[in-house]
């Protein structure tokens, strides 16, 4: 479909890569992975035919249509309904549509051979794609992304630009090009829309390219993962925790044949320095010399950035606790979000407040943060400390001040080394703390005022949306905090991935009320897909409200059924473990054989092995995704 030979590009002084050999085919979904800077963008936007590479070749098949979502389509302007923008998708099948009326009119009065030529042509052709269930299609995929039925009809220019990057995300999909380059799509998504666009890719029928900083979307999405590390290009087979662990084997072969290579070059160049001034040895010292000149050398691993260690304090303990509502009432004219809803909140809770937009998760924050008005009562407890990171606390900020100065005028009485660290975590780095902060971009304010929240030493966070404007990296550093810190959380979250991490309890809005599930998210999900269905469809059990226990929500009927479920996943997890240490095995020995120094003159073999390891590769990806899938599910039994 399209190949990349040799592709360099170069920018601002420096090469972001050189020699980048990649084969695109369909049916491949591929997640871009590297850090800030690398060039993800700049990639897509080669393969897209916007950028012209320094050197080297694209070669493109002639029918490989690309659609390519990226962030300079939010400047686009419409004044038309979103349903008609996402319609013009099939702009030449509403052609046809339009010339079949015309045709049908002109029938009325002309019934000539060539009219009804014609009209059967254009019948044919409208039929063959599909015509009659475009306008079903659309509404299907605007609505799967997350619009009511009844905005369908509204003008696009009333929508916010997250919003409308889901119109035009929509509009790329129904085209349905042979290439999806997706920059960044889950950024402007709820989880529903997340989980249905999962889906709809995992089924696509061409190829997929997606830059994304959403794990979890990635390991359920992508069968391939290329990376782009300090100006080099990898691709590895499967999701993104297989990359993880791929990548790890990598690095430590390729430093152990670094290694070995390093002593191999030393003891040759020991020879030849001893000797080369020998007549009965320097035709073996000028063999050695001209085998040290072919060899290919193996390059050092780069060294990889230190691990941050980022504490949360508080200053003093809360009582247990926090927040405690009772009939707590909330809505906007006709619009219910909360009617007579009862919770709390307990000291060391760290609650995920998940489902769409427009549920009321935000406006739940906003009342537990004192910052919305109510009807009900909510209490709060005994020396609670609170911190509330909202996107309005960006205009808060003082514009003159530098990003540094910001976060000292907090009165932390922290020394700068500590605040440029807690920088550092959220991509401020080096000069980049003296920039003021009427000149960042709404994303790097959005990391400043975070940065803020989190200093503050509060006993309760309340964070909407914190991993949005933050990379992986920065993601893990926030999991590793919160899982530190010994305050209490609530959170409103897409992200999954942040979400198991830190979650230990769920709440959700439904029927205006408050629900909670004790326990993960992966716990959570598979009380949903599973026992909660079944519930439901054997009307026996409901979905409780939140004051009703983990432990009452299984029946004695499904416990039996759990208990056999879990017999059968035990035993694949055996099989699968298995099977993963006889590949391990195999691969080890392989490794060894390509490590050691003597085999590297032998090019033939060399060859056959690494074809032969990458094969192991591959199955090991596919045998693992496997063992994850069953070990996951297994998880919840515990």
């Amino acid at each position: 479909m399209i190949s990349l030979q040799d592709i360099g590009f170069h920018f601002g002084g420096r090469y972001l890569y050189k020699d980048v050999n990649w084969q695109i085919f369909e049916g491949q979904r591929i997640g871009l992975v590297g850090l800030n800077g690398a060039g993800k963008s700049t990639l897509l936007r080669i393969i897209a035919g916007d950028y012209t590479p320094s050197e080297g070749i694209l070669n493109k098949s002639n029918d490989c249509t690309i659609g390519f979502l990226n962030q300079d389509l939010l400047s686009l302007e419409y004044s038309l309904s979103i349903y008609e923008v996402a319609l013009e998708a099939f702009s030449d099948v509403i052609k046809l549509e339009e010339e079949l009326h015309a045709l049908y009119t002109k029938l009325e009065t002309d019934s000539s051979e060539e009219i009804l030529t014609r009209l059967g042509d254009v019948q044919h052709r409208f039929e063959s794609l599909n015509g009659y269930n475009i306008k079903h299609k659309t509404e299907e995929v605007l609505e799967g992304l997350g619009f009511a039925t009844k905005d369908l009809q509204r003008p696009f220019s009333e929508f916010s630009g997250g919003w409308r990057m889901r119109v035009l995300l929509a509009k790329i999909l129904l085209r349905q090009p042979r290439l999806l380059l997706l920059d960044e799509p889950t950024n402007h998504l709820d989880l529903p829309s997340i989980m249905w666009l999962e889906e709809y890719l995992q089924n696509y029928k061409g190829a997929v390219i997606v830059v994304s900083h959403d794990r979890y979307f990635l390991d359920r999405m992508v069968n391939h993962i290329a990376e782009i590390s300090y100006g080099k290009f990898y691709l590895y087979p499967g999701n993104y925790s297989f990359y993880l662990s791929s990548k790890e084997e990598r690095e430590d072969l390729q430093q152990r044949q670094f290694e070995n290579q390093q002593q191999f070059i030393k003891q040759q160049e020991r020879f030849i320095e001893r000797f080369k001034a020998k007549a009965s040895k320097a035709t073996q010292a000028q063999s050695r010399m001209k085998l040290l000149d072919k060899l290919e050398r193996i390059e050092a691993i780069e060294n990889p950035e230190s691990k941050i260690n980022l504490d949360f304090k508080v200053k003093q303990h809360s009582g247990k606790v926090l927040k405690r509502f009772h009939n707590l009432s909330k809505s906007y004219g006709d619009n219910i979000i909360l009617q007579n809803a009862e919770g709390a909140i307990n000291r060391g809770d760290k609650i995920a407040l998940i489902g769409a937009n427009g549920k009321g998760k935000t406006t739940l924050l906003r009342i537990l943060a004192g910052e919305e008005s109510y009807s009900g009562q909510v209490e709060t407890g005994h020396n609670v400390i609170k911190s509330f990171y909202a996107q309005h606390q960006l205009e808060a900020l003082n514009v003159n001040n530098a990003i540094l100065q910001e976060l000292d005028s907090m009165g932390t009485a922290k020394t700068e080394m500590e605040l440029r660290t807690v920088l550092g975590c959220f991509l401020f780095t080096g000069d980049d703390v003296f920039k003021k902060i009427k000149i960042l971009s709404g994303g790097e304010k959005a990391r400043v005022a975070l940065s803020k929240c989190l200093i503050q030493e509060a006993n309760f966070l309340l964070l909407d949306e914190p991993t949005n404007h933050l990379d992986m990296q920065s993601t893990d550093i926030l999991v590793q905090a919160l899982n530190n810190y010994t305050g209490t959380a609530i959170f409103v979250s897409h992200d999954r991935h942040f979400i198991t991490r830190v979650a230990n309890k769920i709440w959700w809005i439904e029927d205006h009320q408050l629900k909670e599930y004790l326990g993960s998210y992966a716990e959570y999900k598979y009380w949903e897909e599973n026992i909660r269905e079944k519930s439901n469809t054997q009307n026996t059990t409901k979905t409780e409200n939140i004051s009703k226990p983990k432990e009452n929500i299984n029946t004695d009927n499904t416990a039996k059924d759990l208990l056999n479920e879990k017999k059968k996943l035990e035993k694949k997890l055996a099989e699968f473990e298995s099977e993963l240490e006889r590949l391990k095995s195999e691969k080890a020995n392989i490794e060894k054989w390509l490590s050691t120094p003597e085999n590297l003159i032998h090019e033939g073999e060399m060859l056959e092995k690494s074809n032969y390891y990458k094969k192991l590769e591959v199955e090991i990806s596919q045998a693992a995704q496997e063992y994850e899938k069953v070990f996951e599910t297994l998880l919840t039994f515990e």
